[in-house]
């Protein structure tokens, strides 16, 4: 069993940490302790602490929603400790142990431990990776989502929090009224300038909730942009059994991932910060040319062939570059639609980006589902793909690839299968809404981009509606995706 008691005798089959693991103080308080926080903040947390005394960065994870106990079960019961399996595309596996999260805290019940941990002298950082949706804003709009009905109780009653935005004008106000320096709050989430939209999300909460704290946040509170980038599939069963039978190791919840990891942050913090440029990280002045570089291609890339690949019935994204239409469509979509509206980019050589986007999608030991490619696509399509389509019909060029995509997510919300007959695994907050749109399309061509929230004004734009009507059309009559795709 994977655990402080063990790590002995675990290190002499795999690495472990050399570092004193009780001498850690939880300098970093980090909200949503998915798969991809444990193989990219954590991990180079890890790298740190391995290096060089870093004991005042030990990471305490926070699970605001009830779908977080299982992993703060998982992680108390194993002393913090996880497996970080890197999967190479050659075959090649190495696996080794991450000791930086060193406690983990529950909010969704009881608020106070997790307000306090925030509020605690030793915390300089309160870091995010909640999902796009966990943001509260409207996608169309970029406004803060004032009738979320936890938002409704956490301003009527601020000791209450239910959301990120109650838990940390909670701690922020205890913070300032105790004389303690502001901690800094870093998004690590896949969101265009995610720094910005941190800030001005709790900002527009704060100035409803105390107008007072809301001056002192805009002053003294951090939120650094960044990019982050590391694959990182859903773990598996297999990835379980692989340890137990390799290793003889229980590790009731490892992560998976790619060799490859980014991280490009703004250096504008609030009270001090690990020295991460000794481990890979990259600080940076402005990093909004370069999220905008691996959102427009990494992650919509993902989406044109997850989306795609859904309805054709490939399983997994590494399955799609296996076939030479959805390798060549992929890369007619980053040529010719994402790399025209990027920004200019220092010290970026885009051809071998997106070689190596190509190389990493195609990886055969990541097998990263489509349908967790897919999930919460309403989230994502419009900072990633729709975004692109806009960018696209302002300057006049192709839009064609991306509105494929989006003719495409009308028929998988429609009908929920794929061109086999075979049922689509659909996760998305928005299902609902997104079905009953989709499934009026055959009276109204138009009906799934009428959705303002996810499409703005793009129902009012001709070449959009003329493009994407045609193309809807021949998704529910043709059979086979792929021709539409040639």
């Amino acid at each position: 069993m994977l655990n402080n008691n063990n790590l002995a005798a675990i290190n002499k089959q795999l690495p472990t940490p050399t570092y004193k693991r009780d001498s850690l103080k939880v300098g970093i308080v980090h909200v949503g302790v998915g798969g991809f926080h444990r193989a990219h903040l954590a991990y180079y947390t890890h790298l740190l602490q391995e290096q060089e005394d870093a004991s005042e960065w030990g990471i305490c994870g926070i699970g605001l929603r009830k779908g977080d106990q299982k992993i703060h079960d998982v992680l108390i019961k194993q002393d913090g400790l996880y497996t970080l399996i890197v999967k190479h595309p050659d075959g090649k596996i190495d696996s080794q142990i991450i000791g930086s999260i060193i406690d983990f805290k529950l909010g969704h019940e009881n608020a106070d431990p997790v307000v306090n941990q925030m509020a605690h002298p030793d915390t300089k950082i309160v870091s995010l990776t909640i999902t796009e949706g966990g943001y509260n804003f409207n996608p169309a709009t970029g406004e803060f989502d004032f009738e979320n009905p936890d938002v409704q109780h956490e301003l009527q009653n601020p000791n209450s929090p239910k959301t990120i935005y109650g838990f940390l004008t909670a701690a922020i106000k205890i913070r300032r009224e105790a004389g303690l320096p502001a901690f800094t709050v870093m998004s690590c989430d896949n969101i265009q300038h995610n720094g910005d939209v941190t800030r001005d999300m709790l900002l527009a909460f704060a100035k409803e909730q105390d107008k007072d704290l809301a001056t002192y946040i805009e002053k003294e509170v951090r939120f650094p942009n960044s990019m982050v980038d590391r694959i990182t599939p859903v773990t598996t069963p297999s990835d379980i059994d692989y340890l137990e039978t390799t290793y003889d190791l229980k590790d009731e919840w490892p992560v998976t991932c790619e060799p490859f990891i980014q991280w490009v942050i703004e250096d504008d913090f609030s009270n001090g910060r690990p020295e991460f440029e000794k481990v890979g990280v990259q600080f940076v002045p402005d990093v909004k040319p370069y999220e905008k570089m691996k959102l427009r291609l990494l992650n919509a890339g993902h989406s044109v062939l997850g989306i795609l690949g859904a309805l054709h019935g490939h399983p997994t994204i590494n399955a799609c570059m296996e076939d030479d239409i959805f390798v060549t469509y992929l890369r007619a979509f980053m040529d010719q639609e994402a790399t025209p509206i990027l920004d200019k980019l220092e010290g970026i050589d885009l051809t071998a980006y997106k070689d190596s986007l190509q190389e990493r999608f195609a990886n055969p030991n990541i097998k990263d589902n489509v349908s967790r490619i897919c999930s919460e696509s309403s989230a994502k399509l419009p900072k990633f793909l729709i975004a692109t389509i806009q960018d696209n019909l302002a300057s006049g060029g192709s839009i064609d690839y991306a509105t494929l995509v989006i003719a495409a997510w009308c028929y998988y919300s429609d009908k929920g299968i794929d061109k086999n007959g075979q049922k689509i695994e659909i996760i998305d907050a928005m299902q609902d809404q997104l079905h009953a749109a989709a499934s009026n399309t055959k009276t109204d061509p138009l009906a799934f981009i009428r959705q303002e929230s996810l499409f703005g004004n793009l129902i009012n734009n001709e070449r959009f509606t003329t493009t994407y009507s045609d193309l809807v059309q021949k998704i529910y009559t043709d059979s086979d995706i792929k021709k539409l795709m040639n």
